[in-house]
């Protein structure tokens, strides 16, 4: 997917020749290990429900929400800085789910405090000829060939957002409102999956085989070990509501862009992860409007 690492492959048969070219080849992203401390995850979680608690008794006399939020999330990874080159260019954007715990705190009527756990998918995908490292020598430096290839990965989020809100008039049901803030992202899974067959070609139009049959690309394997277990980022959010008692209906759209590179080398390029969001949410209001 991303980085240099990105579509490495593993061959389980020596160089292509007439009696091998017919094996699979599985593509792989070799990153660098970096564990998830289950102890500092728990601290973290543990930070985040001791802020939760802290505003909820500063502002219990006040409106005070709890909720949930489902849709769709529609993830890309984008290259940055100057280290682009095949592998970690070309992506395109995926489709998966984003689902999300709540609370909204009332510090004023125009202002609120929203912290949330998140659970976002991640990722992009390439369909057609791209790149892949030459397991077979330095030159050429890559060989090309015509599959899918998708990198789904999926985070658990801790987003804290400050909420502006306005009513379309006074006593109205009907709100607007916009939230921002940043969060902290934890790696839950993560997956690359790729399929199809091909040729595989020195030259990415496809003019030069150095197969003499199509390759297997079928493969699905896990590659959490393989990259960042942690991400810092911003997500920001647009949104409209109805509200009728106690009861809170809502739609937004938004989106969440991450600050810290997946891959931890930098040889091969560098790609963050981001994604749009489209939800429809419901909330119970312990206060009074």
């Amino acid at each position: 997917m991303r980085n240099a690492n990105l579509n490495q492959i593993t061959k389980y048969t020596t160089p292509l020749s007439k009696e091998t070219d017919s094996h699979a080849i599985r593509v792989k992203i070799f990153l660098p290990y970096l564990p998830i401390s289950k102890t500092n995850f728990m601290k973290k979680i543990s930070a985040v429900l001791f802020i939760s608690f802290f505003f909820y008794q500063s502002v219990h006399a006040q409106n005070t929400c709890l909720g949930l939020r489902a849709g769709i999330s529609i993830p890309n990874l984008s290259a940055g800085g100057s280290n682009n080159n095949p592998l970690n260019t070309g992506y395109k954007s995926r489709l998966g789910p984003d689902l999300a715990l709540f609370a909204d705190f009332k510090i004023s009527d125009l202002f609120s405090v929203r912290p949330m756990v998140e659970y976002s998918s991640q990722g992009g995908k390439k369909n057609g000829m791209q790149a892949f490292p030459n397991p077979y020598g330095p030159t050429p430096q890559y060989l090309y060939a015509n599959f899918k290839s998708e990198a789904k990965l999926n985070y658990l989020m801790i987003p804290v957002l400050g909420k502006f809100g306005w009513d379309f008039r006074h006593g109205s049901p009907l709100r607007i409102y916009a939230d921002a803030g940043p969060f902290v992202g934890f790696l839950t899974s993560a997956k690359q999956v790729t399929s199809g067959s091909s040729m595989i070609y020195a030259d990415p139009q496809g003019q030069q085989p150095v197969s003499q049959s199509p390759q297997s690309f079928n493969s699905t394997d896990n590659i959490k070990s393989q990259l960042n277990s942690t991400n810092f980022g911003v997500e920001g959010n647009v949104g409209i509501s109805y509200r009728t008692g106690n009861n809170l209906l809502f739609i937004e759209g938004g989106g969440n862009y991450g600050f810290i590179n997946i891959q931890k080398g930098t040889a091969d390029g560098k790609n963050n992860t981001g994604a749009g969001t489209a939800t429809i949410g419901y909330a119970y209001c312990l206060g009074k409007k």
